[in-house]
């Protein structure tokens, strides 16, 4: 049996007596794309917190490639809600910041960032400020500063949640295509069931907290997706919200 790329076992966190996190098992193969679905509040930041290392855990095992995962290891390339690019600093200059802070000379990670700007969609736009793009085009710069790192591992915290509805569906789909390319290994957090279904291999629905999986959905379709609304993908998230709205039964 192959060894997941990252392993979760009877994971919890409480911040004083809230309890947040409560025995949370889950694991992610090398080129999948798995997403964690839950209500808002639910807890699911919190694990993402515990894979980089900005909190503790209380309790359980955090296993990468098999050997538990040592505070001062970095595999993953993380992705925050907002892009977080700098608005003094230019697109191709954001896009380096990762590689610059590895110890990488600014001519180097140029070198290494430049052939990626037209894949992303963002060439001619290297000597822009942030201000200056759309919201999705900083998205799409955001997600290169993020890959260019070359990571074992994408961990995405509701990469598009704050787009408008149009963007946010462009994106998806954009996002998509790209890993289907690419093959990246990936844990998205979300609480967008379409967006969750268009993307994963595999989707753990967490209930309200203490978060703990109430259900693993396997999603038995091939890339690229049928369109939303179609009769198996409709399916798949009304089944998916049931479980989520009644997680008990």
């Amino acid at each position: 049996m192959t060894t997941p790329r990252l392993e979760l076992r009877n994971l919890g966190k409480s911040f004083g007596d809230s309890e947040v996190l409560a025995d949370i098992n889950l694991s992610v193969g090398a080129g999948e794309f798995v997403s964690i679905l839950g209500p808002s509040g639910a807890g699911k930041s919190t694990i993402l917190q515990l894979l980089t290392g900005a909190v503790s855990t209380d309790g359980g095992e955090m296993l990468f490639d098999g050997t538990p995962l040592a505070p001062k290891s970095h595999p993953f390339a993380f992705m925050p809600q907002r892009d977080a690019l700098m608005p003094w600093r230019r697109i191709i200059d954001n896009a380096t910041l990762g590689l610059e802070v590895a110890g990488m000379t600014r001519k180097a990670a140029r070198a290494a960032v430049q052939p990626l700007f037209a894949e992303f969609g963002l060439a001619g736009f290297e000597n822009y400020y942030p201000a200056q793009l759309s919201g999705g085009m900083r998205q799409r710069a955001a997600l290169l500063r993020t890959v260019v790192q070359h990571k074992s591992m994408l961990l995405l915290d509701e990469p598009f949640g704050a787009l408008d509805a149009l963007t946010r569906t462009r994106m998806q789909r954009w996002l998509a295509g790209m890993w289907t390319r690419h093959r990246w290994t990936v844990l998205l957090i979300t609480h967008d069931v379409r967006e969750a279904v268009l993307l994963s291999d595999r989707i753990y629905l967490l209930s309200p907290r203490p978060a703990r999986i109430v259900r693993r959905v396997d999603v038995p379709l091939e890339h690229p997706r049928p369109p939303a609304g179609s009769a198996v993908i409709a399916q798949i998230e009304a089944d998916i919200l049931q479980t989520l709205f009644e997680p008990e039964e």
